[in-house]
């Protein structure tokens, strides 16, 4: 008997892949496009940075200065008379107390009433979830200037006007309405499995809540609590309407309301500006890193 011959086989053809040009190091070489974006990035950038620059140039210019150099040449010497002048006409330490007492407290405040109505929507599923959520959206929906007149009544009536906590049970109640909107949808794509897993150990919804959607979800939280803050420091169409007394205005309310009434110079007011803003940056710089690893942590599971 013949033996069969085995049958040759042909050799593989491999299909040569344009190699992308990368550094030494395994770093990917920068191309055309990648500059382009760079370019766009920093021009935003400095397009950005250039009210900052001008608040803080201005800030430590004398009036006389401003007038002959303009707003964009850098001081011939340090002025310090509009900074001093604006903390001590308006009482900043007051004002700032009164900006992070506020924003404080509805930040939490906000963020822990979110978490309890997402937890109802997303996790319990109350009837009508589809309903609610609509309805807190077009209530998140409604501008600022439609609510004036009925809060102004309402806290008129129960002797909450001209009182900071007219303005944190407003601001609780808004910035919770985006909150609930947001971690609603979040809860619903909680994994089951881990609920499940819980409840066969004996965890009721109390215990499910704090001992496992609220680790899991920390670096949200962390985000919204930010969030609102800065919203709430930021605002001023209802603080300026609730806080009418000097003692209980907030630092946005007493840089407009000094500016109309003294009629202060421009480097005065880039100074109250400037003196404004660096609570908020301070804030935002120690956060960062909070912020960075909430908004990326939706990304990874």
């Amino acid at each position: 008997m013949s033996a069969i011959a085995p049958l040759e086989q042909e050799p593989a053809v491999e299909v040569a892949r344009p190699a992308t040009p990368r550094r030494r190091g395994g770093r990917r070489r920068k191309t055309l496009g990648d500059w382009a974006v760079l370019g766009v990035a920093v021009l935003i950038g400095l397009l950005i940075a250039v009210p900052f620059f001008m608040i803080l140039v201005n800030s430590f210019k004398s009036p006389t200065d401003y007038a002959n150099t303009g707003p964009l040449s850098l001081p011939s010497e340090l002025y310090f008379d509009g900074l001093v002048a604006f903390w001590e006409r308006v009482d900043f330490p007051e004002k700032l107390w009164n900006s992070f007492y506020i924003s404080g407290i509805v930040a939490i405040g906000a963020v822990l009433i979110s978490m309890l109505n997402a937890f109802a929507l997303g996790i319990g599923r109350v009837k009508g979830r589809t309903w609610i959520v609509v309805i807190i959206l077009l209530a998140n929906m409604l501008p600022q200037e439609v609510l004036l007149y009925p809060l102004y009544f309402m806290f008129k009536q129960v002797g909450l006007y001209d009182n900071q906590w007219a303005v944190i049970i407003i601001f609780v109640v808004i910035q919770s309405a985006f909150g609930t909107y947001l971690l609603a949808s979040v809860y619903g794509t909680f994994p089951k499995e881990i609920l499940e897993a819980a409840s066969l150990d004996g965890a009721n919804r109390w215990t499910i809540l704090w001992r496992v959607v609220f680790p899991i979800t920390r670096p949200t939280l962390s985000v919204l609590i930010i969030f609102f803050f800065i919203w709430t420091w930021n605002e001023f169409l209802i603080p300026l309407t609730f806080l009418v007394s000097n003692a209980n205005q907030t630092v946005p309310v007493a840089v407009a309301v000094l500016q109309g009434d003294r009629l202060m110079d421009v480097t005065t007011t880039s100074a109250s500006a400037l003196l404004g803003l660096i609570p908020t940056l301070i804030f935002f710089l120690i956060f960062q890193r909070t912020l960075t690893r909430g908004i990326t942590a939706g990304a990874v599971k």
